[in-house]
């Protein structure tokens, strides 16, 4: 009766895996519980999430290697897995559920990286940017609600903008990756997409030692379109977390990323902590630092909890 923070199950939104050449869904080993889908397991993995309570999901692509090049073409192609992915969604479950589509080329690329390189194995922006453009009218016209630019490219947001209403879809909305961190965190991920990343992302992501600089991103994200701006990680920077609701005028989400998640599942199977517990405090703590929306592997478990 005086709990002053509300978790809701309409708050959670859960990332998925769409894998190019497989017959069968397969288990991410680093994120116990979570998996690589076909087109079809998919489908059901979903239909199970809506009948839990979770009415948002945030598809990943992962192409064959033999897909792969430098630019990440695959990413702008209809018959691109990750389209693929999103077009069987809206057709199976039309606006009963909201599907939302990673806008970047880590996945894509052959070297792993957000965009195109240069001789020095440095990120070209602009031209980056520019196929991040193609890659969010193809995702809206597979019939993504809304696209997710989690490259960190300056002037992503008023680009996409630009393209979406240029193409017609002027509903399509933005989740823009404001502030996401160089972390360390994101290991059990780069299993989850079959990265190919030589090297890391400091050159693009947030110093894990700043806050203004990503306040700024987050200001920046806003006055170019930004429906929602997003923190990433979670847990580690909640301080983040706070000050971007404090000062945003649109939604804020926040992803609890895979180490988080990686993390919880080692010790609860170990016996060192209450899984569920912990699951619900976490997703607690989002939410009192200010957090509208929660991106977390933990979505379906907290949602049966939440509705139970």
């Amino acid at each position: 009766m005086v709990a002053e923070t509300r978790l809701h199950s309409s708050d959670l939104i859960w990332p998925l895996f769409v894998r190019e050449g497989i017959d069968a869904p397969q288990e991410i080993t680093s994120m116990p519980g979570q998996f690589q889908h076909t087109i079809d397991s998919l489908k059901r993995t979903v239909e199970d999430a809506l009948n839990a309570g979770v009415k948002s999901v945030d598809l990943f692509g992962v192409p064959r290697a033999e897909d792969k090049d430098a630019t990440g073409s695959v990413a702008v192609r209809p018959d691109g897995i990750l389209n693929r992915g999103i077009n069987a969604l809206r057709e199976e479950f039309g606006d009963d559920l909201i599907v939302m589509a990673d806008t970047c080329l880590d996945e894509f690329t052959d070297h792993g990286h957000c965009g195109v390189l240069d001789d020095k194995g440095r990120v070209k922006n602009d031209e980056t940017v520019a196929i991040y453009q193609e890659m969010a009218v193809a995702q809206a016209e597979a019939g993504a609600h809304m696209v997710s630019p989690s490259g960190m490219m300056d002037g992503q947001v008023a680009a996409i903008r630009s393209a979406l209403d240029a193409a017609g879809h002027q509903d399509v909305a933005i989740m823009a990756y404001s502030a996401k961190y160089a972390s360390a965190y994101f290991g059990p991920f780069r299993e989850a997409v079959a990265s190919s990343l030589d090297g890391d992302r400091r050159t693009y992501q947030q110093d894990p030692r700043n806050v203004r600089e990503s306040l700024l991103e987050v200001d920046l994200d806003i006055e170019e379109g930004a429906d929602i701006v997003m923190v990433k990680p979670g847990q580690p920077y909640l301080d983040v977390l706070s000050l971007a609701a404090e000062r945003s005028t649109v939604p804020v989400a926040v992803y609890q990323v895979s180490g988080e998640y990686a993390m919880v599942k080692a010790a609860a199977e170990r016996g060192w902590i209450d899984e569920q517990a912990i699951i619900m405090e976490s997703l607690s703590s989002f939410k009192r630092a200010g957090a509208d929306q929660i991106l977390t592997y933990f979505a379906v478990d907290a949602a049966r909890a939440l509705n139970s």
